[in-house]
């Protein structure tokens, strides 16, 4: 009898599309899992894959541009056999499991992961297609800041949430005049009350940034090499620089006419799946389960995109062997030294109760969320001790007893809390 040689068709052939931390991790996930099995992932930048939380550090000058890489082993995709090809994707055919992609190559799959995460929102203004009104999203945009935002330069940054404060310590460090414009009436406000967000905004203020709350950029204009900002008070900033950033949302323009169901992202069930049957869904472009509440939404968080794309490669391999049971919104935030958070169901429950501490004299503040005796939701500046505690006890929906009554009286306790519930039930 003859010996039988396998070929790459007699594999299982896996395609990811996106190349942010859910589909790498989604990849190594697979190869774990299928020794033999054909992996592509689609990268869709001319970089290798690499990390945005680390653009801040580039423009600082901390890191070059390798070091903003996910991996740092040059040969880590091809040890792995894993195809990392640079291409888009334009549209799915799921009755023939093709994609278009923007080359006009086709590629075929028998189990698809789509992980294309999230893109920047620009606000309706007149003028801010302009060349140097840019986004902080992109290696390419990190390279256009650096050439602009040099000492002495003036830059406006539109937006004073999660993105925009990222890069407030780098684009400082570079020597700027900086002036933030902020819609809201308070700096993060999707993860700040009126007390963080005001004491965020002193410190802010202290170290040399301009804050303008509740104003909005209604037009910018380029004059004579420089740009014009106008807000909708009439008020007029000059700027070398405008930055958006202003929000972000899933990036699911090339499903428009397929047949995946999406909201404001790709809807996904408990093992991370389409409404069909080979493709999956993970990181900021999945509309999936929220642990808190219950509720299907996309979480534009890091946590979540690698959770999402070890949970959705493990059932790629194996259907329905692995149960997502829920994301915790959680959010850590380094502004200029001052770090804050915000876990689960932060702005609390109806008819819950909360514990506050507070110390504005040195920027400290520490608000707990209850329901019943469960911890549920916790936000705070300047507390960095139990940030591993209180995700243990919100995701643990562990029963506090007499020891919520003692967290109300003093919040600090929250790791006497832990050990105590965690050893015996009081």
């Amino acid at each position: 009898m003859k010996n039988q040689k396998n070929t790459m068709e007699d594999f299982m052939h896996y395609i990811i599309v996106g190349a942010g931390p859910a589909g790498v991790i989604a990849c190594e996930t697979i190869r774990r899992q299928d020794q033999g099995a054909q992996i592509t992932l689609l990268s869709g930048q001319q970089q290798p894959p690499y990390s945005r939380m680390a653009i801040p550090y580039l423009l600082e000058q901390k890191i070059d541009e390798s070091g903003t890489y996910l991996r740092h082993d040059k040969e880590h995709f091809n040890d792995l056999k894993i195809n990392l090809l640079n291409a888009q994707v334009n549209s799915i055919n799921t009755q023939q499991n093709s994609l278009l992609l923007s080359d006009g190559k086709s590629l075929n799959y028998d189990q698809l992961l789509l992980a294309t995460g999230a893109k920047p929102v620009s606000p309706p203004v007149p003028g801010i297609d302009s060349a140097k009104v840019k986004n902080c999203w992109t290696m390419e945009d990190a390279q256009h800041i650096a050439e602009k935002a040099v000492s002495g330069s003036s830059v406006v940054l539109m937006g004073a949430g999660f993105i925009g404060c990222i890069i407030l310590q780098s684009l400082l460090k570079r020597g700027v005049d900086l002036t933030m414009v902020e819609m809201g009436d308070r700096m993060v406000p999707r993860m700040m009350d009126d007390i963080a967000g005001g004491l965020l905004k002193n410190w802010c203020e202290a170290k040399g940034v301009k804050i303008l709350t509740g104003r909005q950029v209604t037009s910018i204009s380029d004059t004579e090499n420089r740009l014009i900002v106008e807000l909708k008070d009439h008020q007029q900033l000059k700027a070398d620089l405008v930055i958006s950033a202003t929000g972000v949302r899933s990036n699911i323009s090339y499903l428009e006419n397929s047949d995946i169901n999406t909201d404001q992202g790709i809807l996904v069930n408990e093992y991370l799946q389409t409404n069909v049957k080979n493709i999956y869904a993970a990181g900021d472009v999945a509309q999936g389960l929220d642990f808190s509440d219950q509720s299907n939404r996309v979480q534009a968080i890091q946590p979540t995109a690698v959770e999402h794309g070890r949970i959705a490669a493990l059932n790629m391999v194996k259907a329905n062997s692995c149960i997502h049971h829920g994301s915790i919104n959680m959010n850590i935030l380094d502004t200029m030294g001052l770090i804050s958070t915000s876990f689960g169901q932060w702005q609390g429950v109806a008819g819950g109760e909360q514990s506050i501490l507070l110390d504005e004299a040195n920027f400290r503040y520490l608000n707990l969320q209850f329901k019943d005796d469960c911890l549920v939701g916790v936000s705070s500046l300047g507390h960095t001790e139990n940030i591993g505690v209180v995700r243990g006890l919100i995701r643990g929906e562990v029963k506090l007893g007499l020891w919520k009554q003692r967290l109300m009286t003093d919040p600090c306790r929250l790791m006497e809390a832990y050990l105590a519930t965690s050893i015996a039930p009081l």
